[in-house]
């Protein structure tokens, strides 16, 4: 019996181990109205580190954001659980082109979303950052991961 206890609460209450990104300094979405917007992020490079991704935060500065590598483009997908806030997802293939936006996903669902095509990587922001930065598919960014 003290076994069994000791395994649920080891599976169901124990924290799990917080994987951090590491600090990725700043990248530049530049739009195609001319304008720059310059992001703080983390970097999620690891598979630990992309699994654990946003969750359980609940919430993220106006200008900051976290770009998952996948090390080279793939089909990509994503999915909202365990993630408290809304996300715009930005699909970025090896040369820093924006190839897709997935808008304001929605907190806590396990709906996946899908990279439209092969991407290097994915940009999270805060839901609603695209429109309120005028941030479209073919806009560019300028990151040291992505070779135009």
């Amino acid at each position: 019996m003290r076994r069994l206890v000791l395994w649920i609460w080891l599976v169901l209450v124990a924290p799990l181990p917080v994987v951090a990104a590491t600090d990725g300094g700043t990248l530049t979405i530049h739009t195609a109205d001319g304008k720059n917007h310059v992001l703080t992020i983390e970097l999620a490079r690891t598979e630990a580190e992309r699994e654990y991704g946003l969750m359980h935060r609940p919430r993220m500065a106006a200008d900051h954001g976290m770009l998952f590598d996948f090390g080279g483009d793939q089909p990509v997908y994503m999915w909202m659980k365990d993630t408290l806030i809304p996300l715009d997802m930005l699909f970025i293939d090896h040369t820093g082109r924006i190839a897709g936006i997935a808008a304001r996903a929605v907190p806590l669902s396990a709906e996946v979303i899908a990279s439209p095509g092969q991407v290097r990587a994915v940009l999270e922001v805060n839901g609603g950052t695209a429109d309120r930065l005028g941030i479209t598919v073919g806009d560019r960014v300028e990151y040291p991961l992505f070779k135009p």
